[in-house]
């Protein structure tokens, strides 16, 4: 890929690692044959959502992607994850444990942790899981509103192999149409597998 190149992130964004990190990001993607297209909003707190979410392999491309722009991120994951020697790795990488079995309030937890913190970037997937699914998941919705922070959407194009970035959105309070205006920008995206 003659014409890679890697979005300039803004003085606000949080930020993780070093040269050596960056390469290594850069290099997997490239090996792969991805790139990057539009840019990082200039934000110190966001939820970013990513979608469609169709396989393991995305984790991979959003870690590389991550290490390549060199941005700190949090995402949520499945508490069985963050156990022994794995669980060291998914804390280090931002993962925060979630047990889905338990009757806490997710979103209010997660909220909190945009209230603790200066600068903040989480990631999530829209649809809550792997599967395909008529509907997403609106947890990650209620977080931005809840936080006062915007939404990012950020699309994984296997098809085109391209990691897009959309302008950020502020979530009005109305569900439904800001719903609407969020898919509007994944339309035409396909995931590794066809949903």
């Amino acid at each position: 890929m003659a014409d890679f190149s890697v979005p300039e992130l803004g003085d606000a964004v949080p930020r993780r690692g070093n040269f050596f990190s960056a390469a290594l990001g850069r290099s997997l993607l490239r090996l792969r044959g991805w790139g990057f297209e539009g840019a990082v909003p200039n934000v110190s707190k966001a939820v970013i959502i990513v979608a469609p979410h169709t396989s393991n392999w995305d984790f991979l491309i959003g870690v590389s992607a991550l290490f390549a722009l060199g941005l700190r991120a949090r995402f949520l994951g499945k508490h069985t994850l963050f156990k022994g020697p794995l669980g060291s790795l998914m804390r280090w990488l931002g993962g925060v444990p979630v047990d889905r079995r338990a009757a806490r309030g997710v979103v209010d937890e997660t909220v909190g942790l945009f209230a603790a913190s200066d600068r903040m970037i989480l990631a999530l997937s829209p649809e809550g899981t792997r599967r395909s699914v008529d509907r997403w998941k609106t947890g990650f919705y209620y977080v931005a509103l809840k936080a006062q922070v915007p939404i990012v959407p950020v699309a994984f194009d296997y098809r085109r192999k391209r990691i897009r970035f959309g302008e950020r959105f502020d979530p009005t309070g109305n569900l439904q149409q800001d719903f609407r205006d969020l898919e509007r920008f994944f339309r035409g995206i396909e995931g590794r597998r066809r949903t």
